[in-house]
């Protein structure tokens, strides 16, 4: 049925017509210039996505999460290090340490980017600075891939700079480890074998290393002598099990007298054993002040029993960019090598263990297994404590492991102080602090 009136002239239907026609005629004259806008707002998205990030990262200011879940290599696509870039001829040298910054070399404007988590970083940096020590040191690596997370010294006459580098500390009992490897390893010791002495824990005198036994002598496990690290069970393994052939093949195989690749210039730990039993002795059970080493090299002797008793690589520079996005250098980890077995490694495991449980950490190191965020978390130490050569100072130190359920989070630290006159925040407690910061994160 036709809508339209009988009387209708057809005007409103001819209109509709005439607009339509009007309608396509305007579009088709403003064609170009419809064209030139599209291509306009297609120019400037190209450019806001693009060209601004690009601009932003060759004038350093693009942003780079210290997280590490959004990384610069997202940013620069593509981009592979130069294989002949020497990361030495940097001449790097220990500063205030962040996750990136800018280096002038040559006349060039190059972007470092670090493994340093700078909240981290400057936690730690704080501690130091409020921990009442004439020096202090902290390492803090992930074991797996060797990636330093922060490493921060202290030096109450501002000469802190170089501390976790330098091997001039007495290892004292963090060289139990070394002893322990080389029983576990090689002498067919185990965590639950019996060990015998007689006096002190602590004092090692020529008549605690004799071999009898009677009515005042201690028995405990070895696991039991480490935790609580008694000397004359130590220095007793030195002369009766290990010898002098032993000792120096595990000490090497923990680089003791061995140079330690690192992106930073970092000094040699050494050990000197000796023939004579009392030598052994001493070394043994860390009762000298010769055997001296670096906090970094005491942070990768925990790394080394967490990681299966792989030892990693120590790392800091992550990459190196050059102005226009180049990648110049980027780190891939590696193994320096395998220091003992994944079987003794996880006896170690057991050693340190103790220490936490029963041992020298118990009372330090209570609030942490208390807690119920470290409910799951598999803790390790060593401690260690000896005058300097001079007396008048107190080397105190801890290397331990944090390992929770998801391992990537996991983390071994060393901790230094050099303490005067009056005792400042023992190391395991400040260690203690630091485990419980990171992981409470």
């Amino acid at each position: 049925m036709s809508m339209h009136h009988p009387y209708s002239s057809g005007w409103r239907e001819k209109t509709r017509i005439s607009q339509k026609k009007g309608l396509w005629r305007r579009i088709i004259r403003r064609f170009p210039f419809i064209c030139l806008c599209s291509g306009v707002l297609a120019a400037g998205l190209l450019v806001f996505f693009f060209g601004i990030p690009r601009v932003m990262e060759q004038t350093g200011e693009a942003k780079v999460p210290s997280s590490g879940a959004e990384k610069l290599s997202d940013m620069v696509p593509g981009s592979k290090a130069t294989a002949d870039f020497d990361l030495a001829a940097l001449h790097l040298s220990p500063m205030p340490l962040t996750d990136r910054w800018l280096l002038e070399k040559g006349g060039e404007s190059l972007i470092v980017e670090s493994s340093i988590d700078p909240a981290l970083q400057t936690y730690i940096a704080n501690l130091l600075r409020k921990s009442h020590t004439v020096k202090a040191a902290v390492v803090v690596i992930s074991p797996h891939d060797g990636r330093i997370l922060a490493m921060a010294g202290y030096d109450r006459d501002g000469n802190g700079d170089r501390i976790c580098l330098e091997a001039d500390f007495p290892a004292a009992s963090l060289f139990k480890i070394v002893a322990a490897a080389a029983a576990l390893e090689y002498a067919g010791f185990s965590p639950d074998k019996k060990v015998y002495f007689n006096g002190h824990k602590y004092t090692l005198y020529r008549r605690q290393l004799k071999q009898t036994r009677g009515r005042y002598t201690n028995e405990m496990t070895l696991k039991e002598a480490f935790g609580s690290s008694i000397n004359p069970v130590f220095g007793k393994l030195g002369i009766y099990d290990l010898g002098q052939e032993l000792m120096a093949n595990s000490a090497e195989r923990f680089f003791f007298n061995r140079s330690i690749p690192f992106d930073l210039s970092v000094d040699t730990s050494v050990v000197n054993v000796p023939e004579d039993d009392f030598g052994l002795a001493e070394i043994a059970s860390g009762f000298n002040k010769r055997t001296c080493i670096s906090p970094l090299h005491a942070a990768l002797l925990a790394s080394t029993v967490a990681n299966d008793g792989v030892m990693m690589r120590p790392w800091i520079i992550r990459r190196v960019i050059r102005g226009d996005g180049e990648v110049l250098y980027e780190c891939e980890p590696a193994e320096m090598g395998a220091a003992v077995s994944s079987e003794t490694a996880k006896n170690l495991r057991i050693l340190m263990g103790e220490t936490v449980k029963s041992g020298t950490c118990r009372r330090t190191f209570y609030r942490l297994r208390t807690k119920k965020a470290f409910k799951n978390v598999e803790l390790g130490a060593k401690t260690g404590t000896i005058n300097d050569p001079t007396g008048r100072f107190k080397c105190d130190w801890l290397t331990a492991y944090a390992m929770p359920p998801d391992r990537d989070k996991g983390v071994c630290l060393a901790v230094m102080g050099i303490h005067g006159e009056k005792l400042g925040i023992r190391a395991a407690k400040l260690g203690r602090i630091i485990l419980d910061y990171w992981l409470s994160l």
